[in-house]
């Protein structure tokens, strides 16, 4: 038999050529790559890792002097963010830092595990140092003691033991630092120079597989690529429904047996489309004889003209089905709407009439007026009702009012506001001084609010500012639950602070008694009580809140400005505040001008 240089046998030739080139560089290569690749991963696994544990360790020291110095100089409560980042910063920041450090360092050189080592121990002294200060000044009340903030603030002066041993260890830290970065750019150089060598050899094998490619490509389209294009412009016109107008001319080699291949189906489309069009018509009684009995496009086609026939029927049915149900599903539908909509105006009558309900409570702004002629009352509900109200009566000459802000808002505030409003007036009528009224107001809420509770601890109750004004001796008793007393005098603000236990708090074996404060105003003094709704809402360029120290600051600029000015100033510069976020909570401030 005459040997036949097939489509194949060309390809094959075409390719061994080519991949004996490919050959040649990936042996080449590989040998190149294996260096490469180590010191790669020295660089990935080791150095740059190190680097970047050792820079985040110095960050942390450097955040720990920060933390420390705030705990010291910054007066503050235990669970301030503060004093909270420190003890995370211990307990959890650094444990994860020195163990992954511990991991990497058996890859460092001798000298400078031995350094890090030292830095871990300095770390264990530093933290020893920063408890001495923690029990130093441990809450709120330390700081007042004189002795115990010397002693801390001593042990971070220039000379103290915090920031001598913080400089020590941030000058190890650097130390190491530069050791491990000289390290990675000695290895990063080494890499540098064996992929120059490897790019000079991809310059000379590329330029040979580019000879070699160019060659193999001549080859191959003039003994395939043409024919197999022919082919391709039949298939390209084919898939657009274009059937050529005659039989192709067919060869003696592979391509034209698939020429003879692509008239055969060529033959077989048009028959094809033929019923096609039949059966789309609805013609389902058209025959169609398949190709033979392995023809499975035709047999296939037969089984579909029978199952479109009876599909047809079948969906004519289910569409009457459906249509029938689809009508009974959408009048249900708009008759839950409406159950829905009827309910929800309901709910919105109610609240609006608790609403009303609960303006009758309030002090009318003639009584307001006459009790206490130079004030005002700012009254920002953040719902239609509101779980802030402010009271006020008369008693032995002297003028009672309270800014009151209750658990939650909204209905749970409202409720809450009724109890209030009641147990003020009752205590009023036992009792005289704001800390009596107080004291009273927290065991009638307290066995009101938890008779039926199981436990003691619910978080039910208020939170209060409550004066008592003698407007001919000009003197103010104050006592408050959380809320303080702000006296602007002489254009400073003085902040007569409240006991930190609400209203609600009373339980058998754990009375508290509230601190009765005694002010003598002078003319000219300004004196404020207010809820915490005003400090606590968000907004500004940033959507931060308001804060107490803004609030405060405010309040010093609007000295001098009428009483009823002030209102209006207060209530635009909150709204300015605010912007377009929503109001997170009732806003109450009451003010009182001594003329």
């Amino acid at each position: 038999m005459a040997f036949r240089f097939t489509i194949g046998k060309k390809i094959g030739t075409g390719f061994g050529v080519l991949i004996l080139f490919v050959i040649i560089v990936f042996y080449s290569t590989y040998q190149t790559l294996n260096s490469s690749i180590k010191i790669n991963d020295d660089i990935t696994n080791v150095n740059n890792p190190s680097v970047a544990s050792l820079e985040e360790l110095r960050l942390l020291v450097v955040r720990s002097k920060m933390l420390i110095f705030n705990w010291i100089y910054i007066q503050s409560a235990p669970e301030s963010p503060d004093k909270k980042k420190l003890i995370q910063l211990k307990e959890r920041d650094y444990p994860y830092i020195e163990k992954r450090i511990k991991e990497l360092s058996p890859n460092w050189d001798k000298r400078d595990q031995e350094k890090i080592t030292k830095v871990f121990a300095n770390m264990e002294q530093l933290f020893e140092l920063h408890e001495e200060v923690k029990m130093l000044l441990p809450d709120w009340d330390s700081y007042e003691d004189a002795e115990s903030k010397f002693l801390a603030n001593f042990m971070v002066g220039d000379d103290g033991d915090i920031y001598t041993k913080t400089n020590e260890i941030l000058y190890q830290l650097n130390d190491l630092i530069d050791n491990q970065k000289f390290e990675s750019t000695s290895v990063t150089e080494s890499m540098q120079s064996s992929f120059s060598f490897l790019k000079q050899l991809f310059k000379i094998l590329g330029i040979a597989l580019v000879i070699g490619g160019v060659l193999i490509a001549i080859f191959t389209t003039r003994t395939i690529v043409k024919p197999v294009d022919k082919l391709k412009l039949i298939l390209l016109d084919l898939s657009k429904g274009i059937f050529p107008k005659g039989r192709i001319k067919e060869r003696s080699d592979e391509i034209g047996e698939m020429t003879n291949a692509l008239n055969k189906l060529v033959s077989g489309l048009k028959s094809t489309k033929d019923f096609a069009n039949a059966i789309g018509s609805g013609q389902f009684n058209t025959k169609y004889e398949p190709l033979s009995e392995e023809d499975e496009l035709g047999h296939a086609l037969l089984i579909m003209r029978d199952d479109l026939a009876e599909n047809e029927r079948v969906l004519e049915q289910k569409v009457v089905e459906r249509t029938a149900e689809v009508v009974k599903q959408k009048e249900e539908i708009e008759k839950q709407n409406e159950k829905i909509s009827e309910l929800y105006t309901e709910v919105t009558d109610s609240i609006r009439y608790a609403k009303r309900l609960q303006e009758a409570i309030l002090p009318p702004d003639d009584l307001v007026k006459k009790l206490l002629p130079n004030s005002f009352v700012l009254y920002k509900p953040k719902d239609i009702v509101s779980g802030d109200f402010y009271w006020m009566d008369e008693k032995n000459g002297k003028t009672y009012f309270s800014a009151v802000d209750c658990t939650g808002h909204g209905v749970p505030g409202a409720f809450m506001s009724i109890v209030g409003y009641n147990a003020l007036n009752n205590a009023l009528s036992k009792c005289d001084t704001p800390a009596q009224i107080l004291d009273y107001l927290n065991k009638e809420i307290s066995q009101t609010l938890h008779r039926n509770s199981a436990s003691g601890t619910t978080k039910d109750g208020m939170d209060l500012s409550l004066c008592s004004f003698n407007p001919k001796t000009l003197e103010l008793q104050y006592a408050g639950a959380f809320n303080p007393l702000y006296l602007i005098r002489n254009n400073e603000v003085e902040q007569i602070k409240a006991d930190k236990f609400p209203i609600g708090s009373y339980f058998d074996g754990e009375k508290q008694n509230y601190t009765n404060h005694t002010i003598q105003l002078q003319k000219g003094d300004y004196v404020y009580i207010f809820s915490d709704g005003y400090a606590d809402q968000f907004g500004g360029p940033k959507g931060k809140k308001y804060m107490y120290k803004q609030f405060r600051d405010y309040l010093l600029e609007l000295v001098g400005k009428k009483i009823e000015t002030q209102k209006n100033f207060l209530n635009n510069n909150i709204e300015h505040w605010k912007g377009s976020l929503e109001q997170v909570d009732d806003i109450l401030v009451i003010g009182l001008h001594i003329g």
